[in-house]
Protein backbone atom coordinates (compact mmCIF):
# COMPACT_ATOMS: atom_id res chain seq x y z
CA UNK A 1 0.00 0.00 0.00
CA UNK A 2 0.77 3.69 -0.19
CA UNK A 3 0.34 5.38 2.96
CA UNK A 4 0.43 9.16 3.50
CA UNK A 5 1.35 9.56 7.17
CA UNK A 6 1.01 12.56 8.76
CA UNK A 7 3.25 13.44 12.25
CA UNK A 8 5.57 11.11 10.11
CA UNK A 9 8.93 12.66 11.23
CA UNK A 10 7.40 13.21 14.88
CA UNK A 11 7.54 10.49 17.77
CA UNK A 12 5.43 8.14 17.50
CA UNK A 13 5.65 8.89 13.37
CA UNK A 14 9.92 8.43 13.43
CA UNK A 15 8.82 4.74 14.80
CA UNK A 16 5.43 3.82 12.45
CA UNK A 17 7.46 4.91 9.18
CA UNK A 18 10.13 2.16 9.38
CA UNK A 19 7.37 -0.36 10.39
CA UNK A 20 5.21 0.15 7.63
CA UNK A 21 7.95 0.39 5.21
CA UNK A 22 9.76 -2.73 6.62
CA UNK A 23 6.28 -4.64 5.78
CA UNK A 24 6.71 -3.49 2.23
CA UNK A 25 4.68 -0.39 2.00
CA UNK A 26 5.44 2.85 0.97
CA UNK A 27 4.80 5.75 2.47
CA UNK A 28 4.57 9.65 1.61
CA UNK A 29 5.61 11.79 4.70
CA UNK A 30 3.68 15.19 5.48
CA UNK A 31 6.68 17.46 6.41
CA UNK A 32 6.24 21.30 7.68
CA UNK A 33 10.30 21.72 7.54
CA UNK A 34 13.17 21.15 5.99
CA UNK A 35 14.71 19.18 8.96
CA UNK A 36 11.01 16.96 8.58
CA UNK A 37 11.50 16.27 5.11
CA UNK A 38 15.73 16.09 5.23
CA UNK A 39 14.27 12.97 8.19
CA UNK A 40 12.14 11.20 5.90
CA UNK A 41 13.92 10.93 3.01
CA UNK A 42 16.30 9.48 5.28
CA UNK A 43 14.02 6.89 6.32
CA UNK A 44 13.14 6.08 2.90
CA UNK A 45 10.08 7.79 2.66
CA UNK A 46 8.69 10.26 -0.06
CA UNK A 47 8.15 14.15 1.08
CA UNK A 48 4.75 16.07 0.62
CA UNK A 49 5.29 19.80 2.31
CA UNK A 50 2.49 21.44 4.32
CA UNK A 51 0.49 21.09 7.29
CA UNK A 52 -2.20 20.77 9.49
CA UNK A 53 -4.28 23.73 8.22
CA UNK A 54 -3.07 23.13 4.27
CA UNK A 55 -6.04 21.64 2.94
CA UNK A 56 -5.13 21.13 -0.32
CA UNK A 57 -2.28 19.30 0.26
CA UNK A 58 -3.62 17.39 2.90
CA UNK A 59 -6.57 16.51 -0.17
CA UNK A 60 -3.33 15.62 -2.19
CA UNK A 61 -1.54 13.20 -0.15
CA UNK A 62 -4.91 11.74 0.30
CA UNK A 63 -6.19 11.56 -3.62
CA UNK A 64 -2.21 9.58 -3.78
CA UNK A 65 -2.65 7.15 -0.99
CA UNK A 66 -4.05 3.48 -0.62
CA UNK A 67 -4.61 4.48 3.16
CA UNK A 68 -3.91 7.36 5.88
CA UNK A 69 -2.21 7.43 9.10
CA UNK A 70 -3.02 10.50 10.90
CA UNK A 71 -0.48 11.07 13.76
CA UNK A 72 0.18 14.74 13.64
CA UNK A 73 -0.91 17.04 16.26
CA UNK A 74 -0.35 20.54 17.85
CA UNK A 75 0.69 19.80 21.03
CA UNK A 76 0.82 23.26 22.41
CA UNK A 77 -0.98 23.14 25.93
CA UNK A 78 -1.41 26.28 26.43
CA UNK A 79 -4.17 26.30 23.45
CA UNK A 80 -5.43 23.05 23.79
CA UNK A 81 -8.49 23.81 22.70
CA UNK A 82 -7.29 25.17 19.33
CA UNK A 83 -4.84 22.29 18.92
CA UNK A 84 -8.10 20.22 18.83
CA UNK A 85 -10.21 21.71 16.49
CA UNK A 86 -7.27 21.80 13.99
CA UNK A 87 -7.12 17.91 14.52
CA UNK A 88 -10.82 18.18 13.46
CA UNK A 89 -10.82 20.25 10.70
CA UNK A 90 -7.37 17.95 9.47
CA UNK A 91 -9.60 14.97 10.01
CA UNK A 92 -13.04 16.03 8.11
CA UNK A 93 -10.70 17.65 4.84
CA UNK A 94 -8.70 13.81 4.81
CA UNK A 95 -12.24 11.81 5.60
CA UNK A 96 -13.90 13.76 3.14
CA UNK A 97 -10.91 13.20 0.56
CA UNK A 98 -11.38 9.15 1.31
CA UNK A 99 -14.85 9.25 0.74
CA UNK A 100 -16.90 6.44 -0.76
CA UNK A 101 -13.17 4.79 -1.44
CA UNK A 102 -13.36 1.71 1.32
CA UNK A 103 -9.76 3.18 2.17
CA UNK A 104 -8.59 3.06 6.06
CA UNK A 105 -8.01 6.26 7.84
CA UNK A 106 -6.41 5.22 11.10
CA UNK A 107 -6.42 8.33 13.58
CA UNK A 108 -4.96 9.22 17.02
CA UNK A 109 -6.60 9.33 20.60
CA UNK A 110 -5.61 8.97 24.19
CA UNK A 111 -7.27 6.27 26.45
CA UNK A 112 -9.47 7.30 28.51
CA UNK A 113 -9.45 7.42 32.84
CA UNK A 114 -12.50 5.56 33.89
CA UNK A 115 -13.06 5.95 37.56
CA UNK A 116 -12.16 2.51 40.05
CA UNK A 117 -11.52 0.54 37.05
CA UNK A 118 -9.32 -0.68 33.85
CA UNK A 119 -10.51 1.31 30.79
CA UNK A 120 -11.09 -0.81 27.97
CA UNK A 121 -11.67 -0.07 23.99
CA UNK A 122 -15.39 0.33 25.00
CA UNK A 123 -14.84 3.18 27.47
CA UNK A 124 -15.49 6.71 26.41
CA UNK A 125 -13.75 10.04 28.35
CA UNK A 126 -15.76 12.02 31.05
CA UNK A 127 -16.75 15.48 29.11
CA UNK A 128 -13.92 17.68 31.33
CA UNK A 129 -11.16 14.66 31.40
CA UNK A 130 -7.69 16.21 29.38
CA UNK A 131 -8.39 13.25 26.74
CA UNK A 132 -12.45 14.46 26.23
CA UNK A 133 -11.41 16.65 23.19
CA UNK A 134 -9.87 13.97 21.01
CA UNK A 135 -12.52 11.66 21.83
CA UNK A 136 -14.75 13.62 20.19
CA UNK A 137 -13.00 14.22 17.16
CA UNK A 138 -12.32 9.84 16.91
CA UNK A 139 -16.06 9.96 17.50
CA UNK A 140 -16.42 11.91 14.23
CA UNK A 141 -13.93 9.87 12.87
CA UNK A 142 -15.52 6.47 13.39
CA UNK A 143 -18.89 8.29 12.10
CA UNK A 144 -17.32 8.24 8.67
CA UNK A 145 -17.65 4.47 8.19
CA UNK A 146 -20.98 5.73 7.03
CA UNK A 147 -19.80 7.67 3.96
CA UNK A 148 -17.35 4.78 2.72
CA UNK A 149 -14.13 4.96 4.81
CA UNK A 150 -12.43 2.27 6.64
CA UNK A 151 -12.09 4.23 9.92
CA UNK A 152 -10.18 3.47 12.98
CA UNK A 153 -8.66 5.11 16.46
CA UNK A 154 -5.76 3.51 18.33
CA UNK A 155 -5.88 5.02 21.55
CA UNK A 156 -2.18 5.30 23.09
CA UNK A 157 -1.68 5.55 26.74
CA UNK A 158 0.33 8.51 28.62
CA UNK A 159 3.67 7.40 27.85
CA UNK A 160 4.99 6.08 24.94
CA UNK A 161 8.44 5.38 25.98
CA UNK A 162 11.61 4.56 24.06
CA UNK A 163 15.32 5.64 23.43
CA UNK A 164 14.64 9.17 22.06
CA UNK A 165 11.86 10.12 23.81
CA UNK A 166 10.96 13.65 24.84
CA UNK A 167 7.64 13.52 26.19
CA UNK A 168 6.22 12.86 29.76
CA UNK A 169 8.67 10.35 31.29
CA UNK A 170 11.45 12.93 30.09
CA UNK A 171 9.60 16.04 31.27
CA UNK A 172 9.74 14.29 34.79
CA UNK A 173 13.55 13.48 35.23
CA UNK A 174 13.67 16.94 34.42
CA UNK A 175 12.01 18.11 37.03
CA UNK A 176 13.06 15.92 39.39
CA UNK A 177 16.60 16.99 38.26
CA UNK A 178 15.45 20.64 38.60
CA UNK A 179 13.28 19.82 42.06
CA UNK A 180 16.54 17.42 43.51
CA UNK A 181 13.99 15.21 44.18
CA UNK A 182 12.22 12.19 42.41
CA UNK A 183 8.40 13.23 43.33
CA UNK A 184 4.88 11.64 42.58
CA UNK A 185 1.55 13.22 43.50
CA UNK A 186 -0.46 11.81 46.55
CA UNK A 187 0.29 8.49 47.84
CA UNK A 188 1.84 7.36 44.15
CA UNK A 189 -0.72 4.79 43.57
CA UNK A 190 -1.70 6.41 40.52
CA UNK A 191 -1.56 4.58 37.40
CA UNK A 192 -0.16 5.65 33.84
CA UNK A 193 -0.58 2.80 30.97
CA UNK A 194 2.67 2.91 29.04
CA UNK A 195 3.37 1.34 25.66
CA UNK A 196 6.95 1.01 24.13
CA UNK A 197 7.03 3.07 20.86
CA UNK A 198 8.09 0.28 18.42
CA UNK A 199 5.02 -1.98 19.76
CA UNK A 200 2.89 0.81 19.29
CA UNK A 201 3.88 1.45 15.55
CA UNK A 202 3.44 -2.32 15.17
CA UNK A 203 0.06 -1.71 15.89
CA UNK A 204 -0.65 1.38 13.57
CA UNK A 205 0.79 -1.18 10.79
CA UNK A 206 -1.81 -3.93 11.89
CA UNK A 207 -4.92 -1.20 12.25
CA UNK A 208 -4.19 0.13 8.87
CA UNK A 209 -3.67 -3.53 7.12
CA UNK A 210 -6.47 -5.14 9.30
CA UNK A 211 -8.51 -3.53 11.42
CA UNK A 212 -12.76 -3.12 10.66
CA UNK A 213 -14.49 -0.54 10.50
CA UNK A 214 -15.16 1.62 13.55
CA UNK A 215 -12.73 -0.09 15.67
CA UNK A 216 -11.40 1.17 18.66
CA UNK A 217 -7.89 -0.16 19.83
CA UNK A 218 -5.56 0.56 22.39
CA UNK A 219 -2.26 0.30 22.44
CA UNK A 220 -1.07 -0.70 25.79
CA UNK A 221 1.60 -2.77 27.24
CA UNK A 222 1.39 -1.69 30.61
CA UNK A 223 -2.14 -1.39 32.15
CA UNK A 224 -0.83 0.72 35.30
CA UNK A 225 2.23 1.57 36.18
CA UNK A 226 1.75 3.16 39.78
CA UNK A 227 3.71 6.79 39.65
CA UNK A 228 5.12 5.99 42.66
CA UNK A 229 7.27 3.24 41.12
CA UNK A 230 7.94 5.77 38.15
CA UNK A 231 9.44 8.07 40.67
CA UNK A 232 11.22 5.80 42.30
CA UNK A 233 12.90 4.58 39.24
CA UNK A 234 13.80 8.10 38.71
CA UNK A 235 15.40 8.85 42.23
CA UNK A 236 16.92 5.28 41.62
CA UNK A 237 19.36 6.42 38.29
CA UNK A 238 19.34 10.38 39.37
CA UNK A 239 20.87 9.07 42.69
CA UNK A 240 18.25 11.51 44.65
CA UNK A 241 15.56 10.91 47.18
CA UNK A 242 11.83 9.90 46.32
CA UNK A 243 8.74 11.29 47.88
CA UNK A 244 5.39 12.71 47.30
CA UNK A 245 5.97 16.27 46.22
CA UNK A 246 2.54 19.58 45.72
CA UNK A 247 1.20 19.24 42.49
CA UNK A 248 2.02 22.56 41.41
CA UNK A 249 6.03 21.30 41.03
CA UNK A 250 4.88 19.38 37.99
CA UNK A 251 3.11 21.96 35.84
CA UNK A 252 0.41 20.61 33.81
CA UNK A 253 1.47 17.08 34.50
CA UNK A 254 0.79 17.53 38.07
CA UNK A 255 -3.22 17.18 37.22
CA UNK A 256 -2.36 13.82 34.92
CA UNK A 257 -0.56 12.12 38.02
CA UNK A 258 -3.08 12.71 40.41
CA UNK A 259 -5.59 10.75 38.29
CA UNK A 260 -5.73 6.95 38.48
CA UNK A 261 -5.89 6.01 34.66
CA UNK A 262 -5.11 2.19 34.04
CA UNK A 263 -6.26 0.99 30.60
CA UNK A 264 -6.29 -2.65 29.09
CA UNK A 265 -5.58 -3.85 25.49
CA UNK A 266 -6.76 -6.98 25.79
CA UNK A 267 -9.50 -6.49 23.10
CA UNK A 268 -6.87 -5.26 20.70
CA UNK A 269 -5.14 -8.64 21.30
CA UNK A 270 -8.53 -10.53 20.26
CA UNK A 271 -9.42 -8.88 17.24
CA UNK A 272 -5.80 -7.87 15.75
CA UNK A 273 -3.33 -10.34 17.55
CA UNK A 274 -1.28 -7.45 18.47
CA UNK A 275 0.58 -8.28 21.55
CA UNK A 276 3.70 -6.16 23.15
CA UNK A 277 6.93 -7.57 22.94
CA UNK A 278 9.55 -4.37 23.78
CA UNK A 279 10.42 -3.81 27.51
CA UNK A 280 8.07 -2.37 29.49
CA UNK A 281 8.41 1.09 31.04
CA UNK A 282 10.37 0.24 34.66
CA UNK A 283 12.32 -1.90 32.56
CA UNK A 284 12.68 0.38 29.53
CA UNK A 285 13.87 3.24 32.61
CA UNK A 286 16.96 0.75 33.88
CA UNK A 287 17.96 0.76 30.15
CA UNK A 288 19.47 4.09 31.24
CA UNK A 289 19.14 5.97 27.55
CA UNK A 290 16.53 8.36 29.41
CA UNK A 291 19.60 9.34 31.71
CA UNK A 292 22.49 9.43 29.13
Amino acid sequence: MRVFVTGASGWVGSAVVPELIGAGHQVLGLARSDASAAALTGAGAEVIRGDLDDFEVLHAGVAGSDGVIHLAFIHDFSRFAESIQADARAIEAMGAALEGSGKPLVITAGTPAVPGQVATEHDQSAPDAPTAGRDANARMALAMAARGVRPSVVRLPRSVHGDGDHGFIAQLIGIARDKGVSGYVGDGTSRWPAVHVQDAAHLFRLALEQAPAGSVLHAVGDEGVPTRDIAAAIGRHLTLPTGPAPAENFGFLGHLLAIDQPASGALTHELLGWKPTRPGLLLDLDQGHYFA
